[in-house]
């Protein structure tokens, strides 16, 4: 028989401990014949990733060394930092951003790459190997205090450890996804320029690789696909030799051919995922050609083979054995190596009525008989030991996730139980700009960032308050990065919710078009305007220039080593709510980035949260009491 308790107060096995005590984040999953590998991050290691490897008889064994931590700062967000073959894993360590090689048993790796003049002046991503394991080919970004910016190319290393490295293309802002042919002939590769991001505008080139003097070469580069209205991709090569690719040129990104109009995989939903990471796998081809792909569909990942999954993560081969991390709405992620699953995902010790399945919204927004519609995932309070009271309906937190070109997630997320097991109810909005309903709706958020996202988060609010789900004076707002952007919008130019936590937010978009790092420095030229010749677009939308609009309490958190979005953002809006009166608490994290990866940061990060919204509503959350200041917090009434 269940407790009756107030919303937001509900007793929870769901702590912040649990969020991070032993839990991993799999990130990347490559196989060989006989092995599988997988990066694992761990939260309770300071956030460091380290490399496993799966065998038959050893089963799961850690190859890089203790303190190891696998990760590239290539576009400062990473990804693609290891590749495996023949039985050598190559991978950047964070430390100093070198190429490293080990294999199974060294006690030590082998660099490959030299020393840079400057501290992680010379960064490795996206890397593969040339069927002669002689050489590694990466994206390569070379910091140099002679540049504004750092400077990006496709480089050769050799493996050997000679430290040679020779550069093979350059000349265009940006470079992704090289990938070699079967037998090693030929290099193909994505780039782009200023101001495209990777899903707008990018080209596919190929062309002969060759060894020369120098080492290696490329010759008589072609133009595959791409340009102008077009983003290609994840290329990669069929096993008789084909130069395969995601195109959106039909509005979404579907599988193609060289020299195919058409495209040669089309699904209901789409296969591709924007590019803000390297390393991602969408789709792998079985030793026959055909292929095996994951997609995207109402918000929802799919494999057809795995049809319990709800969420896929780098689909691999090697011959005709797939290997995949994949996850559910009630488990973490597993590993899946040739139809077995060979790293479980931690056992929770919760019951499924903890992690019921969402619901799939879409809602109408816009301005008014628009016709316009957005999509989200609502998730109701779910314990089965507690409920709210007859006369009340639970707090709701709007989710508004980061990129903006991103999704939200549809895998078990455990922040999100941590709030639906102690009474509130949570939406994650898809709003328009979102990724997985196709380019043309992931472009709605072109010139409206602020906007159209921000609509799309009062409006699914208010869709669910209407509906009698939630309390409508009870109405929480919360996000990070480009989602905190979106929080504090919504808070300087609506009055809907009434709080709000903001994690590394922007506030000031004429400070982020200055400061920011080379991969989004131009970001903002599609989702606001041109800087500076557009500067009162920035200023009319920065929220740091409407403090009249802010009323609502607010909690601010923040990396103190953030690159992406400095902390000066945040502390401006931090500042200018306090001399205004407005609730404010805050808290800069020394030496996290952006994103919080450390097992201590995302504890005191939840808890603080939880309080916060307990002291603002007038409820005792559970767990034990958190110390947190709350400038100018009204007096208990």
């Amino acid at each position: 028989m269940s407790e009756t308790a107030p919303y937001g107060a509900w007793t929870s096995p769901i702590s912040a401990e649990m969020l991070v005590s032993g839990a991993v984040g799999i990130s990347e999953v490559i196989p060989e014949a006989d092995a599988c590998w997988w990066a694992e991050s761990r939260p309770s290691e300071g956030g460091r990733t380290a490399l496993m490897r799966w065998s038959e008889g050893a089963g799961a064994v850690e190859i890089t060394p203790p303190g190891a931590n696998v990760r590239t700062r290539v576009h400062e967000y990473g990804g693609g930092s290891w590749w495996v073959d023949s039985g050598t894993a190559f991978y950047v360590d964070y430390s100093d951003q070198r190429l490293r090689a080990i294999r199974p048993g060294d006690a030590e790796p082998r660099f490959l790459s030299a020393e840079s003049d400057q501290p992680s002046g010379q960064r490795f991503a996206d890397l593969r190997v040339t069927p002669d394991g002689a050489w590694v080919i990466a994206v390569g970004e070379t910091h140099s205090t002679d540049s504004s910016e750092p400077s990006n190319a496709v480089v050769a290393v050799a493996a050997d450890g000679s430290q040679h490295m020779v550069t093979l293309v350059s000349g265009a802002d940006f470079y992704g996804s090289p990938c070699l042919s079967p037998d090693g002939s030929q290099l193909a590769w994505v780039s782009w320029d200023h101001p495209n991001m990777p899903w707008d505008d990018t080209q596919l080139w190929r062309a002969d690789l060759i060894v020369d003097a120098d080492g290696l070469r490329v010759a008589d580069a072609l133009l595959v696909a791409g340009g102008e209205g077009e983003s290609i991709v994840q290329p990669s090569w069929s096993p008789n030799g084909v130069l395969h690719f995601l195109s959106d040129r039909q509005d979404f990104w579907f599988l193609y051919a060289e020299g195919h109009d058409e495209p040669v995989l089309a699904v209901e939903g789409e296969i591709g995922y924007p590019p803000w990471v390297f390393g991602l796998a969408r789709y792998a081809f079985l030793s026959d050609g055909s292929v095996v792909a994951a997609r995207f569909h109402n918000g929802v990942e799919i494999l057809e083979s795995q049809p319990d999954l709800t969420a896929v993560n780098t689909v691999r081969s090697v011959g005709d054995i797939v290997s995949f991390a994949g996850s559910t709405w009630s488990k973490e992620a597993a590993v899946f190596f040739d139809g077995a699953v060979i790293r479980e995902p931690r056992e929770l010790g919760l019951s499924p009525e903890f992690t019921p399945p969402p619901e799939v919204i879409s809602f109408p927004t816009g301005s008014v008989d628009s016709g316009e519609t957005a999509f989200a995932l609502y998730f109701a309070p779910a314990n089965p030991d507690v409920s709210g009271p007859d006369d009340e309906r639970p707090p709701l937190i709007v989710l508004a996730h980061g990129g903006p070109t991103s999704a939200a997630r549809s895998q078990l997320n455990l922040a999100r139980r941590f709030w639906t097991s102690r009474g509130f109810a949570v939406v994650d909005v898809n709003y328009r700009g979102s990724s997985g309903f196709g380019r043309a709706y992931r472009q709605k958020l072109n010139n409206n960032w602020g906007i159209a996202d921000v609509e799309d988060c009062v409006n699914v609010a208010q869709f669910l308050a209407d509906r009698g789900d939630v309390d409508a004076k009870r109405l929480i707002i919360r996000g990070g990065s480009a989602g905190g952007f979106t929080v504090l919008s919504a808070l300087a130019f609506h009055d809907v919710f009434t709080a709000g936590a903001n994690m590394f937010g922007v506030a000031d978009l004429s400070a982020l078009a200055l400061d920011t790092h080379k991969f989004e420095s131009r970001y903002l030229d599609n989702l606001v305007g041109r800087w500076p010749e557009d500067r009162e677009i920035y200023d009319a939308r920065s929220p740091i220039n409407h403090l009249d609009g802010f009323s609502s309490p607010m909690i601010v958190l923040q990396g103190a080593d953030d690159a992406v979005v400095p902390p000066n953002q945040s502390r401006m809006i931090v500042e200018a709510l306090d001399d205004r009166d407005v609730p404010v608490a805050y808290l800069e994290f020394e030496g996290e980035q952006h994103g919080f990866r450390k097992a201590e940061t995302i504890m005191t990060a939840l808890t603080s949260e939880l309080a916060f919204y307990g002291r603002v509503f007038g409820f005792e959350p559970d767990g034990p009491a958190v110390t947190l200041e709350i400038r100018n917090e009204a007096p208990p009434t």
